[in-house]
């Protein structure tokens, strides 16, 4: 196999919504009371909802920018590469960077719906989740079949909401749900509370994978506010491991076997340790924790239910015969700071090339397409989808990926030296921002 011959199917990419995306899913009152898209004076855009204002802000939406003007922007969709809100751009976008299908999570709403869940009316926050999930399955989504792999949210405030929603997305072909890794943080029951119980059992029935995104729940630490921001970031997908331990201990996984559950945005370097320090606990303390492991190893457990995703990963993929090489898919970001867009394939080649062609396959698109239960060759042919193909498409179509520049930072004063940003900066920065919306 050589570079152009492979497929990928990105299991983590992300929306900046449309300011339109309700519009055909409801009508009067509902639609009035809808989230909305707004604009500052200055020129900042912002969403409001329920007396809340989400400003859009950070490393969310940089791609096609300069390196040099990453930061705490983009603040309005007009600073942003259409593919980040047009579904027509984003195919054009995938084209170019070899990339035959992706799963979008949300950004106005939260990664998990965690704006409904703070929203004080919760009869319309659940009228509105609907109608998002309508949107992001039947226009994002459908706009292009085989495409995309549609993630639902969940009203998870409210369990009967909860069973009949799983029960509609799956439906409607839905095979995924982003939830909140640490639901505490919602002022919900956490995850080994009999509340769920319903859940569990309408996810296993309706085989729905679980996505678990980093920075939903469980926040990324950080050491203090002087703490370098490279250094936050550095940790950031690490950060996922409180979580991934926490449900690794769920009772859940052994009554319901076929239960999934993906480790989004988390990297697999660290797992291997991670499995070896779980098999390590449970065998000296097992006899006084009473952990319900029945018999298994941890690893195993863990092996069998959790998806590792990874965007960057050379020694992960170094250490793939310590994972469960079937539990492993390629990630792509778009459009983060992480992404590598529009050079996915090269660096991701120089990543994978060590491996066999069966297990290239495996990690850039057949384990997403058996965990998530999307056939990508449904409705395409290989040789339609794979980086050449789809690179010579984009080529032909006039895809520019040229660096776009949107005056970056301001310029320093007469004299002054650039000072290292800090956790401290950035906080504030965001906290300016919401004070702005």
């Amino acid at each position: 196999m050589q570079m152009n011959d492979m497929v990928i199917v990105s299991v983590d990419d992300h929306i900046s919504e449309p300011p339109d995306l309700f519009q055909d899913h409801l009508q009067g009152e509902a639609l009035a009371t809808a989230p909305t898209l707004k604009t500052t004076e200055a020129g900042t855009d912002y969403w409001e909802y329920q007396g809340m204002k989400m400003p859009s802000i950070g490393l969310n939406a940089v791609v096609g920018r300069p390196l040099d003007e990453y930061g705490m922007e983009p603040t309005s969709l007009g600073q942003m590469r259409q593919g980040v809100y047009d579904v027509h751009e984003r195919v054009k976008d995938m084209d170019v960077n070899g990339m035959a299908a992706s799963l979008n999570f949300g950004s106005a709403v939260g990664f998990d719906g965690g704006v409904f869940n703070r929203a004080p009316d919760k009869d319309k926050a659940l009228i509105h989740l609907r109608a998002y999930n309508d949107w992001h399955i039947d226009d994002w989504c459908a706009a292009y079949p085989g495409r995309f792999i549609p993630c639902g949210l969940l009203p998870t405030w409210d369990m009967d909401a909860t069973v009949a929603e799983i029960k509609r997305l799956a439906a409607k072909g839905c095979t995924a749900a982003s939830l909140n890794e640490n639901p505490t943080v919602q002022k919900l029951p956490s995850i080994h509370n009999a509340y769920w119980e319903p859940m569990w059992k309408a996810i296993a029935d309706a085989d729905v994978v679980m996505c678990l995104h980093i920075g939903a729940g469980n926040p990324a630490p950080h050491a203090s506010m002087e703490t370098p921001i490279e250094a936050w970031i550095t940790t950031m997908p690490m950060s996922i491991s409180v979580g991934a331990s926490d449900w690794l201990h769920l009772t859940a996984l052994q009554r319901y076997p076929t239960m999934k559950i993906a480790l989004s945005e988390g990297g697999i370097g660290w797992i291997p340790y991670f499995m070896e320090r779980a098999d390590f606990s449970h065998e000296r303390h097992k006899a006084w924790t009473h952990s319900h492991f029945r018999g298994e190893k941890p690893s195993d457990t863990f092996k069998k239910h959790f998806m590792c995703c990874f965007i960057d990963d050379i020694f992960g993929l170094q250490s793939l015969k310590f994972l469960n090489e079937d539990m492993v898919s390629y990630e792509c970001d778009y459009p983060h700071s992480d992404t590598l867009w529009p050079e996915v394939p090269e660096h991701l080649w120089e990543s994978v090339k060590h491996l066999t062609d069966v297990q290239i396959d495996k990690v850039t698109h057949v384990n997403a397409m058996h965990f998530w239960n999307f056939d990508l060759f449904k409705h395409f042919k290989r040789e339609e989808v794979t980086v050449g193909a789809l690179r010579a498409r984009a080529k032909a179509a006039g895809v520019d990926t040229s660096p776009k520049s949107c005056g970056g930072a301001a310029p320093l004063a007469e004299g002054e030296e650039p000072r290292e940003v800090t956790s401290g900066d950035i906080v504030q920065m965001f906290t300016r921002h919401a004070e702005a919306a």
